[in-house]
């Protein structure tokens, strides 16, 4: 019975794939025509496509002249237009080239799907004249992110608290960050709104609101030691960012010593978002094997979706002592039935100073055995070598990481799981050099 179940599960899979690749082939055959037609045309130099003429409703213009000169270009299967289809989260591969340099690959973001960037065209048009449909530009300036205008000097706290994860609880520091370093503007560096342009300063609150991982890769960059991929430039709604490499998932099989390289690494940067010398806490709260990539030449773990950071002023908690604020926060394991999924509490993160969050999150869902992502569980860390699997210290670790038994229990697992990896990882070094 269960021979035959299995002849039949292999059955209906071979028509599956056979289905699939004669849809693909009909798609192919409807297509010809704008198929050769994508292949001689760079889409990325039309303004329309890349949703330059709805700008102040865009993310900025900083690499306006070079998407218009044509140094950026789509890899191969970015420009199938049919193949959008599967692309939901609308990020492409492309090519960007300048002349002394040479060409390197970039990645192209739209911070959304069609459908979310429709709904944010129709709330604007809402907002400002009530109905789903208008002209964008006009409506722009009848939104709130038009009135926060030249007159006002700074960006402050009550007018974008909880517009986006990075503001849930803003500090005046943290905000002064943001605008200091906004790159979509000739005059970075001063934190004053006032010395941007109106079309700036609104391109500036729509990103925080809508999606502001830009914000995110531009006020905590990556030249200066933090964990997320270098953030290039703008136009209309495309947003260009540094190719880092493969995402994390494809070294889920990679060598043992790898594997170990990368969880250490991982543990790292849940230890330096968590705590720094600048006492912003960067909590991770989307945290998934799709998040991270590795660079191909130093094997570097980078972070390359930071749409769903909270950031929390610590030295603001300290001052103004809500509840509790130095009373340690656990993060409290739950069983779910979904992948990469996170339980926390917002305001927590927002109110206390010592935090267990970012650990929780990289152990339960990258490295431990309760991490499942695309039908397989195990975590990064699955399948250690006979004596360490022997030894039961890693999966101690792994275990209390991710569901502690004791009281702060979780804190002092991430330190030692820490303190292990490098171990482990030293090791390896050793015996790869002999």
């Amino acid at each position: 019975m269960l021979r035959f179940l299995h002849l039949k599960l292999g059955r209906l899979y071979r028509c599956l794939k056979l289905l699939l690749v004669v849809g693909l082939f009909v798609i192919l055959l409807m297509n010809t025509h704008n198929l050769f037609a994508s292949f001689q045309k760079n889409e990325l130099t039309d303004r329309r496509f890349i949703n330059l003429n709805k700008c102040p409703a865009c993310f900025g213009t900083s690499w306006c002249r070079k998407f218009m000169n044509g140094q950026v270009s789509f890899e191969t299967w970015g420009r199938l237009r049919f193949l959008d289809v599967f692309n939901v989260k609308n990020v492409y591969f492309a090519q960007y080239g300048e002349p002394r340099e040479g060409t390197r690959r970039v990645v192209l973001k739209r911070l959304g799907s069609n459908q979310e960037l429709a709904e944010i065209d129709q709330k604007i048009c809402k907002r400002a004249t009530g109905r789903p449909r208008c002209d964008l530009i006009q409506a722009m300036y009848k939104t709130e992110f038009a009135r926060i205008n030249g007159d006002v000097r700074l960006l402050t706290p009550e007018v974008v608290e909880g517009w986006s994860d990075l503001v849930h609880c803003p500090s005046q520091r943290l905000l002064d960050r943001v605008v200091r370093r906004y790159a979509e503007t000739k005059d970075s560096g001063s934190f004053l709104l006032k010395n941007l342009k109106d079309t700036e300063r609104m391109q500036l609150l729509m990103t925080l609101a809508f999606n502001p991982e830009p914000l995110v890769l531009q006020s905590f960059p990556s030249d200066e030691g933090w964990p997320f991929a270098k953030y290039l430039g703008a136009c209309g709604r495309m947003v260009a960012v540094n190719y880092v490499g493969e995402e994390l998932w494809s070294y889920y099989n990679a060598a043992w010593e790898k594997r170990v390289d990368l969880a250490r690494q991982l543990m790292d940067i849940a230890e330096q978002l968590t705590n720094n010398d600048f006492e912003f806490a960067l909590y991770l709260l989307d945290v998934s094997f799709d998040n991270f990539a590795v660079g191909p030449r130093d094997g570097k773990v980078i972070i390359v979706d930071a749409e769903n950071v909270l950031v929390a002023d610590k030295r603001l908690v300290k001052q103004n002592k809500p509840e509790n604020y130095d009373v340690w926060y656990e993060s409290r394991f739950e069983e779910c039935d979904r992948e990469a999924c996170l339980s926390f509490s917002k305001d927590a993160l927002c109110s206390r100073v010592t935090v267990d969050h970012n650990y929780y999150a990289v152990c339960q869902n990258l490295l431990s055995q309760y991490a499942t992502w695309r039908g397989t569980t195990g975590g990064l860390l699955h399948d250690p070598p006979a004596h360490i699997a022997k030894d039961g210290q890693l999966e101690a670790l792994l275990d209390e990481c991710t569901k502690p038994k004791k009281r702060y229990g979780r804190f002092q697992a991430a330190k030692e799981l820490r303190e292990y990896l490098t171990q482990l990882a030293a090791a390896s070094s050793s015996t790869t050099a002999r």
